[in-house]
């Protein structure tokens, strides 16, 4: 095999990466060790932030054209942006125990697997900023929010399930690793946010109230960035 092969299976391998931490955070979270859990998906996390660049660097769909990256990626990132996240949601506590809380914590993976399933769930167009459409199933943020903040379950159950609505509504959502709008500035905040990820990532299982409240800048900033260009008047 040619140089740019082994590199293109290369990516794929780094991309893969994401099934056996997916399986740790789960292991983890069994054990109530849900720092190292979260841990787990915020590095699943950076591998799927950076293996598009690199899969574009290597030209993955015409190196090998006859294996499906894309479909790689969507089994991984389900795994650890919807199934592990609501694993730990009812693990920690964080729904009701039992029946009510299985049923509740269904809603997010059926919603996230209709999402994932839709032909229109990315985008991938320059005009329309490369968008995901409906919430993209971050249940990785929503869950570790919720178990920061120690909310009451029956408010924990009212996000996850507004949420789980939100993956239907067709707003376009900022797709950070490939939009040029406001690129930079996403970058720059966006490590930052990542940088107080580790932070509290460090104090688990008791990690600081106040720097969560802090680090809530980034999702607003998202989220506002998201709805100014869905609604803005589009250019005849």
């Amino acid at each position: 095999m040619s140089l740019r092969t082994w590199a293109a299976w290369g990516v794929h391998l780094y991309t893969g990466i994401g099934a056996p931490l997916a399986l740790i955070a789960l292991v983890a979270s069994g054990q109530g060790w849900f720092g190292v859990a979260f841990g787990c998906m915020a590095l699943a996390t950076f591998i799927d932030a950076t293996d598009g660049q690199l899969a574009r660097r290597v030209d993955v769909k015409r190196v090998l054209p006859h294996f499906d990256g894309s479909r790689l990626d969507d089994i991984v990132d389900y795994l650890n942006y919807v199934i592990v996240p609501i694993v730990l949601a009812y693990q920690a506590g964080l729904v009701p125990p039992g029946f009510w809380g299985l049923a509740i914590a269904s809603a997010p993976l059926i919603a996230s697997g209709y999402g994932f399933s839709h032909e229109e769930a990315k985008t991938a167009d320059a005009s329309a900023n490369y968008s995901f459409t409906g919430f993209p199933s971050y249940w990785n943020i929503v869950v570790f929010y919720l178990y920061a903040f120690g909310w009451p379950v029956w408010m924990n159950v009212a996000i996850l399930l507004t949420f789980a609505v939100l993956v239907f509504v067709p707003i376009r959502y900022l797709y950070p690793s490939r939009s040029t709008v406001a690129r930079m500035t996403t970058y720059v905040l966006g490590g930052i946010w990542g940088l107080i990820m580790i932070i509290l990532l460090s104090q688990f299982p008791a990690p600081s109230r106040v720097l969560a409240v802090v680090s809530l800048y980034f999702p607003v900033y998202y989220v506002g960035l998201s709805l100014y260009l869905h609604f803005r008047p589009q250019p005849s």
